[in-house]
């Protein structure tokens, strides 16, 4: 009991450490492109670097997870249950999620009186986000997941891919039994070192915070957001009532208070909101829930699935982004329209926090797929689009955590008292990702042995 607590009194200084680090150089690099705008600009490379270097780790940090986790399962009855179960989840609340939108839209008509020209928008501002990737069509997206080799999945860096290939391999281990232990125990080994890189980029966090926040104001400039600070309040505001009034009340089901999850997890929350990207936090994720109680299996095969099928804040973000874009060039939208639409973006949503400019392909997909509303309307967000992005991607790491936590209770497997326990601080701090990778031998070997 003692060297339970001088072990969390070892880790808590060091979680504050780095929470108050990156948030000093969010505020830090907010200030520089605000008095400095062409420093602000010159520092872009800090942010992309170490966006790179965690964005780098994923697709290797997601395959071996999801292969172990289904792996360890060995009952595959289980797997395709929890696999379900989350889809169940996840397509529930990107349907909440995509009708808030669309009813907050409507409420507050942020794009009426605009009266923009589709014919006068400028198209190589928005190729220039996107970075030249063209609208798919909808055939065309559910045969992408599929990738031309297995290298290529890893290469390009498509999650999609990168979990189908994972889902077979650990389908496959799981059937070979005790034959597959070598392998088995190579991806474990993989896994911890993918854990251990993490555990040393973490460390360059406030420098890349402090660059990407530096770069945002600095080439966007404060001043941008005035012509179209009524939608960004729109969004903001919306992704607030959806994280603390739909998963809010989702976490008062499972008897745990939202708000202590949010102070639970405020150090990856701080990372997303100066990088701009949830899956810079995917894997000290894994390790935050896995410590609250939630079973690890779950933990594996929910969390990455999620990043892909689960983006609440992108589906807001799609839905009122494509009426605005209506409003804005005075398209009137009939109701067989909007419902066309919440059909298609239940589609081209899945992996749009995938690729660069994602959520400009998506949309450019939808819109090009219902007809109703011009592409070239897009060029509108242009300039409030890197702004709107963190709360996109605090909302749906937010959302990844409570789908987890909801599985894992639908399963049998979160230990609801030790997450209560943890929440309010009276545990252990959650061990770092070097710590977890040195204690995961013997967890492994546990969740073998209940598998068997």
């Amino acid at each position: 009991m003692d060297h339970a607590a001088g072990g969390s009194q070892h880790a808590r200084p060091k979680k504050s450490s780095l929470y108050l680090q990156v948030l000093a150089a969010v505020a830090a690099g907010a200030l520089v492109g605000w008095l400095k705008p062409e420093w602000g600009v010159a520092l872009k490379p800090l942010g992309e670097v170490f966006v790179k270097l965690i964005k780098m780790l994923i697709a290797p940090i997601v395959f071996t997870t999801v292969s172990l986790g289904i792996a360890h399962m060995r009952d595959m009855k289980k797997v395709g249950r929890v696999g379900v179960k989350a889809l169940v989840y996840f397509e529930v609340m990107t349907t909440i999620a995509l009708l808030i939108g669309l009813g907050v839209v409507h409420l507050v008509k942020p794009g009426v009186g605009i009266h923009a020209d589709a014919s006068k928008l400028d198209p190589t501002a928005l190729e220039k986000v996107t970075g030249g990737a063209k609208p798919k069509g909808i055939v065309e997206h559910f045969t992408d997941v599929v990738p031309d080799s297995f290298v290529g999945a890893f290469a390009h860096g498509e999650i999609l891919q990168v979990l189908l290939l994972a889902v077979l391999v650990g389908f496959a281990l799981a059937r070979m039994g005790d034959k597959s232990e070598r392998l088995v125990g190579l991806l474990d080994l993989g896994a911890q070192t993918m854990f251990g890189i993490v555990a040393m980029v973490m460390r360059v966090a406030p420098i890349g915070a402090f660059g990407a926040m530096a770069f945002t104001v600095g080439k966007y400039g404060l001043g941008t957001l005035g012509s179209l600070a009524k939608l960004m309040a729109a969004f903001y505001a919306t992704s607030l009532i959806f994280v603390f009034v739909v998963l809010g009340g989702v976490c008062a089901l499972l008897g745990i208070s939202i708000f202590k999850l949010l102070r639970y997890l405020r150090e990856e929350l701080v990372v997303v909101l100066g990088t701009s990207s949830s899956e810079s936090v995917l894997p000290r994720m894994m390790d935050k829930l896995e410590h609250l109680g939630c079973g690890r299996s779950v933990v594996r095969l929910v969390i990455p699935t999620g990043y892909s099928f689960n983006l609440d804040g992108t589906s807001i973000y799609l839905t009122m982004a494509a009426v605005f874009v209506g409003q804005a060039l005075d398209v009137p939208l009939t109701f067989r329209d909007e419902v066309l639409l919440l059909i298609v973006l239940l589609l081209t949503s899945k992996g749009a926090a995938a690729v660069t400019g994602g959520g400009f392909v998506t949309l450019a997909a939808t819109l090009s797929s219902t007809g109703a509303i011009p592409t070239s309307g897009l060029t509108l967000l242009v300039g409030i689009d890197r702004f709107m992005s963190e709360a996109r991607a605090l909302t749906n790491m937010v959302g990844n955590a409570v789908a987890t936590l909801v599985v894992a209770k639908w399963e049998g497997e979160l230990d609801v008292v030790r997450a209560r326990a943890v929440l309010a601080q009276k545990a252990v701090a959650a061990p770092s990702p070097a710590e977890r990778a040195e204690s995961a031998p013997s967890a492994e070997r546990k969740d073998a042995e209940r598998g068997g």
